[in-house]
């Protein structure tokens, strides 16, 4: 099957190799790409956005199946398009990414079908937001932009300075522009976190392996939030006992809930967890496979890859049982200087073989340019170090030990990743 990969970041990165796996897998493409996806597929100069010019060239080359993986072209329908156009895509169509496009309609959808989450309420105006957290008098108290913000735009604030500003940051100023229109202003709730990501048919669903993302730039949880500085399988916190909890009480929920709401999903729904003392809650849903957690779920898949996805597209996932490896794996992201701020590109990378990839490790690329056969840094993440080990000590102490033979001026990562308190 020649198979069409919408994205450019590490997550396509790890997606790709996975389907180069595949003995069903013939030419492989992916739009728009990055320097180290080249080495493992055609890039092709499509923007993920660029909805006409990714539906023109799936016919023309006559594409048996387009993986949709960010969420921007999700909401906006882009699997829509492609079935119209008679092509085969995983993801979900825009009516059901509205769970991630949306976290006014999440939560209303948890609220209406008893799905365990934080107590919430939403605002259209910002004085009565104020006015509502004021009479709760409650810190920290967590603000969320309602529409998609490149993972910026949930703000946990920690007294009512912080609280205010949030609110007219996003409601006043439009930092996030009309993701900015509604807010939700919900309970601050503590407990360990875990990332589950789900095949589903829009009948079925199949949980994938849990992960842990550490989303702060600095060691020790320190310093501003980022799109995730590394992860790792299996998340400690989950055990077999919370999983058939979340099993029961929101995943299974969840796929009932917009199937009975006319918008069956079928694609890869991700549930960001909180296990609190109270049971598990959902912090948050997106309608694809997460960034960087992929990254450490998919090296520990054994099931076919192409036979998973079209499963899911023929609504035959009940029939098909799906493996994984009892190794552990884990991702160190290694980040442009100054990121999640400001940072410079066009940083020589030093390190990598030919191929993009180092020794005893993976290497996802993230934000990276290929040059004559040189790669510079092009983003604010940059690579993927990732290894699988018989323990998690085996596969933390693989990826650390690749990291330190790569170099880039301005380089920065966590030297804490895994390490749970």
């Amino acid at each position: 099957m020649d198979i069409l990969v919408v994205g450019s970041g590490g997550r396509e990165h790890a997606i790709v190799r996975k389907l180069k796996e595949s003995p069903r897998t013939g030419r492989l493409y992916c739009a728009p790409g990055n320097g180290g996806i080249s080495k493992d597929a055609e890039c092709v100069q499509i923007s993920a956005m660029d909805l006409d010019g990714i539906v023109a060239f799936a016919a023309e080359k006559k594409i048996d199946l387009v993986f949709v993986a960010p969420d921007d072209p999700l909401a906006a329908g882009l699997v829509d398009r492609l079935e119209t156009a008679g092509i085969k895509a995983f993801g979900p169509r825009a009516n059901a990414a509205l769970i991630e496009a949306s976290k006014v309609f999440s939560k209303n959808l948890m609220k209406k079908y008893h799905i365990p989450t934080a107590a919430y309420e939403v605002f259209h105006d910002p004085q009565k937001a104020i006015a509502y957290i004021d009479k709760q008098g409650k810190y920290p108290v967590v603000v969320k932009a309602d529409g998609l913000a490149l993972g910026k735009g949930v703000l946990i604030c920690t007294n009512r300075e912080e609280a205010v500003h949030a609110v007219q940051e996003i409601m006043e100023d439009k930092v996030f522009g009309a993701s900015g229109d509604q807010i939700v202003v919900e309970e601050f709730i503590t407990g360990p976190e875990v990332s589950v990501l789900a095949f589903t048919d829009g009948k079925c669903v199949k949980p994938m392996v849990s992960s842990k993302d550490h989303k702060r730039a600095l060691d020790n949880d320190k310093g501003l939030n980022t799109g995730g500085m590394g992860t790792i399988s299996p998340n400690p916190y989950y055990t077999e006992e919370t999983a058939e909890l979340c099993r029961k009480t929101i995943f299974e929920p969840t796929i009932r809930a917009l199937q009975q709401e006319g918008r069956p999903f079928k694609g890869c729904l991700y549930f960001g967890l909180m296990l609190t003392a109270d049971g598990p809650r959902v912090i948050e849903y997106n309608a694809r496979f997460g960034d960087p957690e992929t990254q450490v779920v998919l090296p520990r898949l054994k099931t076919d890859f192409v036979d998973i996805l079209m499963a899911v597209i023929e609504e035959r996932l009940e029939d098909l049982q799906i493996e994984w490896s009892n190794e552990a794996c884990a991702c160190v992201v290694m980040a442009s200087g100054g990121y999640p701020g400001h940072y410079e590109k066009g940083k020589l990378i030093t390190g990598l073989k030919a191929d993009g990839q180092a020794e005893g490790a993976v290497v996802y690329h993230a934000g990276t340019l290929c040059e004559q056969n040189s790669f510079y840094t092009n983003g604010g993440r940059v690579l993927g170090v990732t290894a699988l080990g018989d323990s998690l000590e085996e596969a933390l102490s693989q990826a650390y030990a690749a990291v330190q033979t790569i170099r880039f001026e301005g380089a920065h990562y966590r030297t804490d990743i895994g390490k749970i308190k």
